[in-house]
């Protein structure tokens, strides 16, 4: 019986050093992302203003208008579509990558 006991606590204990590790880890790793983003936003804001508020409108108009050709209801076939293509794309990229962050912060472990 005692050898049981003692490999219970064995085991918890790595489980929890474990956990307690990747807690840690995932911390690190979120304040480094959070702080790049914070760095590239200043270095960016202070570089120029007006430029760093276009590149976010630009991005933002170029997402809208992915969602918008993705989601409405689909056209006669017209000539070129890169640019819907290239939109498309960039918002689908963005989406999934917005989905697998929600879903690897909140640790669902679905993934």
């Amino acid at each position: 019986m005692g050898v049981r006991v003692e490999g219970f606590w064995k085991s918890l204990g790595d489980f929890l050093a474990e956990t307690v590790g990747e807690a840690v880890a995932e911390l690190v790793l979120a304040c480094a992302l959070l702080a790049a983003l914070v760095a590239i936003a200043y270095l960016s804001w202070s570089f120029s203003p007006r430029g760093t508020l276009a590149g976010a409108g630009v991005f933002s108009l170029l997402l809208a208008h992915g969602a918008w050709r993705r989601y409405r209801k689909p056209a006669r076939k017209r000539g070129h579509r890169i640019l819907a293509t290239l939109t498309t794309t960039l918002f689908m990229a963005t989406t999934c990558t917005a989905a697998f962050l929600l879903f690897y912060a909140s640790g669902c472990g679905c993934l």
